[in-house]
């Protein structure tokens, strides 16, 4: 540790902390991103970390890539979410496991049958536990037609994360909403964004010349699994209300999902680029000039910084993310949850400003410069180490 960490932590030992997760890198999607981050983060300071997660389909190949550190389990397919495993109860295992290299802290981040089996273990051996709260499980009912279920997801949920030393969530308004359920202990972890890796730096004219767009012309930007609880319908009906005002304006989807084929089939305008990662991924963001995000399901919305990042003009519901980021006609336009005409409106009212739209991409990079990942794995960290310091007491 350097001289600044061993001052804010004066007694701070190398900690084991073992994560236990359904999803990680390198699948793409905001919990694998942030969990990599948090990973690595602590890593870089010193600390010892471990994995439990299901074996991934398309990554891990019997006899390459072992490496001690992560124990695969057992799991099954995600209908739907080609590539995601549900990871299987593997309780014995783990309690085995962690009787001969006994971890100093625990932190579930996802709460299926693999996240219940580990704190089942860490129960027995008294290893402290920290949760985390990345997905809105309980409303998704919604968007697949079982909302009788809701409450039922969420008394689960409940009785889960108040086993643990406390749950983490990126957000105020879902730790109040989770308080206001009888969660015990939510505390805030936000996100950070890389933002030497999102820049408006790595806009390329010849991404936008493969797009069919001039530098005149507007590309409207949407990144994110295809699924429905990700509302990608009004981001069409958003795209199509301003076409009508500017025919130049050319849409671009990145992404994959169950809807994936279905919306390309059905929308042959619209340029699917599927799932991207790393530097491609950010020129794509940079090539674009307005990011929809229409999504009402987020816990945080890790998109969302890395398209301010990027400098676009961001739209997006006031909640989660935005809330917390977006000044509403200041560095982009933030419209209240669930309003579907007000989102459609402020969308098609903005390409009408381009000087107005130019001065909230530019202040849209200027406030999220800052929020690095190296704070928030700091945090992180004082939450681990808080929840040791309960079980010691």
């Amino acid at each position: 540790m350097d001289t600044a960490r061993n001052d804010y932590f004066p007694h701070a030992d190398r900690l084991h902390v073992c994560l236990i997760t359904e999803t990680y890198h390198p699948e793409v999607n905001g919990v694998a991103m942030t969990l990599q981050r948090l990973v690595n983060g602590l890593i870089e300071v010193g600390h010892h970390v471990s994995l439990v997660r299901p074996r991934q389909q398309h990554y891990d190949r019997p006899g390459c890539c072992f490496d001690p550190a992560v124990t695969l389990v057992p799991g099954l397919p995600v209908p739907g979410y080609p590539g995601l495993h549900l990871g299987l109860p593997a309780w014995r295992r783990l309690y085995k496991l962690w009787q001969s290299n006994r971890p100093d802290v625990l932190y579930v981040a996802t709460e299926g049958p693999l996240g219940s089996s580990a704190l089942k273990a860490a129960e027995r051996l008294k290893i402290p536990v920290l949760s985390g709260f990345h997905t809105n499980f309980h409303n998704y009912t919604h968007y697949y037609r079982i909302g009788w279920l809701q409450k039922q997801v969420l008394s689960v949920l409940r009785r889960f994360h108040n086993r643990t030393a406390g749950t983490l969530v990126p957000n105020p308004v879902l730790q109040q909403k989770l308080i206001d359920e009888k969660f015990e202990n939510v505390q805030i972890l936000s996100r950070g964004v890389d933002c030497n890796l999102f820049t408006p730096q790595r806009r390329d004219p010849a991404i936008r010349s493969a797009w069919g767009v001039s530098d005149d012309d507007l590309v409207l930007l949407s990144v994110g699994r295809l699924a429905s609880e990700k509302n990608i319908d009004l981001f069409l009906r958003s795209c199509r209300q301003m076409q009508k005002i500017c025919p130049n304006i050319q849409a671009v989807i990145i992404g994959d999902g169950p809807l994936y084929k279905k919306l390309k089939k059905q929308n042959l305008d619209i340029i699917f680029c599927g799932m991207q990662r790393g530097r491609t991924l950010a020129s794509y963001y940079a090539s674009a000039d307005i990011f929809l995000f229409p999504s009402e399901t987020e816990t945080f919305g890790n998109v969302l910084l890395e398209a301010m990042a990027s400098e676009l003009t961001v739209i997006a519901y006031d909640y989660a993310a935005a809330s917390m980021h977006i000044r509403d006609n200041e560095n982009g336009l933030s419209i209240p949850l669930g309003n579907e005409q007000a989102f459609i409106d402020a969308a098609t009212a903005i390409i009408s400003r381009p000087e107005k739209l130019h001065a909230l991409r530019k202040k849209a990079r200027t406030d999220i410069l800052g929020h690095d990942w190296r704070s928030i794995t700091d945090q992180f960290e004082i939450f681990l180490r808080n929840a040791i310091g309960q079980t010691v007491s």
